[in-house]
């Protein structure tokens, strides 16, 4: 059995005899990162041998110095849009004037002008209701209507057609940063919430890996031999709703679009004949690389669009994803729970302790991994 196989198939219980506070930890409120790091690509990076639990202290710029020639680094370049929006209510019917804010976070389109999305306060949003939402100027920028209502603050929403639905996102949007950044969005999180390789918009919160990487580096990849290929996965519903289970065999997630390029699912084929090693960065990598392995069942990847809600925890069989560089993730997530997959709960949750004592920076704009 190989080494790979090892770490897979390590003598820790399978996710079926495992709860999800078998993945909890102590976490200090003051090493949740508010801000991000003062210039791009200054996080420091943990380096931990998945197969031993060895860890390492590094920073980021040393990754280059990792990876070997031949390698393929797989990034994610969905775009976040400015998700967050702030409504008034106005009842359909009436035509009354505007009262009562309300927070509006898109999450998913779900056909023509027709979006998924949270809304706070929940109980105040009626189906058939009307929002409004103004522009700086005060005029009315978007409307929209409430078809469904769902769960946990969950609305479809119909908006008016509008002649550019993303200019005026642009314009009235706010990056939709995460509840544990208490703070509002800042004018810098337009650029530093983004990866600088992001492209394909639709997004609600950022690929986080990703987000340490500059062009510099990006350059020293090349340099160093390292292959890159992109693909797609758009973060949804999923990042914004905790888990509501008690067992991780009972955890479910929500579905979330992805595309596999043509030029992606060449260059993954060609690695995995060559046996040269494919490095994931960050969490959505691993999913969509994963799903798309499972859907292909042995058989080359072919180029194609499509939903994931694959679900990744211990006894999961790892096909293509050989390193991973991820961010910190909150206790008990799904998140926690899949590079708990990849390099065993034990080793990951002394690597969270290691980091605690340490000071590294969670979450988001916090530091980050690198398992191999």
């Amino acid at each position: 059995m190989s080494g790979a196989d090892q770490a897979e198939n390590s003598s820790e219980q399978r996710a079926s005899g495992l709860r999800v506070q078998d993945f909890d930890f102590d976490l200090p409120a003051e090493l949740i990162a508010q801000q991000p790091p003062a210039e791009r690509g200054q996080s420091r990076m943990l380096v931990m041998n998945r197969r031993t639990g060895a860890l390492k202290d590094a920073v980021f710029a040393d990754l280059p110095a990792l990876l070997d020639p031949g390698d393929l680094l797989v990034l994610n370049d969905s775009r976040v849009i400015p998700a967050r929006l702030y409504a008034r209510r106005t009842l359909r019917r009436e035509r009354e004037e505007p009262t009562g804010r309300i927070e509006v976070m898109l999450t998913e389109p779900a056909g023509e002008n027709r979006w998924r999305a949270l809304v706070k306060p929940g109980k105040k949003v009626v189906v058939g209701e009307r929002l409004v939402f103004p522009a700086p100027s005060g005029a009315i920028a978007l409307e929209a209507e409430v078809l469904e209502r769902g769960a946990f603050g969950e609305r479809l929403l119909r908006f008016e057609p509008v002649a550019d639905f993303f200019a005026v996102l642009d314009s009235i949007g706010h990056m939709p940063l995460p509840p544990y950044i208490r703070r509002d969005d800042a004018n810098a999180d337009r650029e530093r919430y983004q990866t600088v390789f992001s492209r394909e918009r639709g997004s609600v919160a950022a690929p986080t890996a990703g987000l340490h990487f500059t062009p510099q580096v990006l350059d020293a990849l090349a340099a160093r031999g390292v292959e890159v290929a992109r693909i797609t996965l758009h973060v949804g519903l999923g990042t914004f709703a905790p888990l509501r289970v008690e067992r991780v065999d009972e955890v479910h997630l929500h579905r979330e679009r992805y595309t596999l390029s043509p030029e992606a699912a060449a260059a993954i084929n060609a690695a995995r004949r060559s046996a040269r090693r494919i490095v994931a960065v960050g969490t959505t990598v691993v999913r969509t690389l994963e799903h798309c392995a499972q859907q292909a069942g042995g058989r080359p990847l072919e180029a194609h669009s499509g939903e994931t809600a694959i679900f990744i925890a211990s006894g999961f069989k790892f096909q293509l994803v050989g390193a991973l560089l991820t961010n910190f993730h909150l206790p008990q997530s799904s998140l926690l729970m899949l590079v708990s997959a990849f390099a065993g709960r034990e080793h990951v949750l002394n690597a969270y302790r290691h980091a605690v004592e340490n000071q590294y920076r969670f979450f988001s704009y916090g530091d980050c991994m690198f398992l191999a």
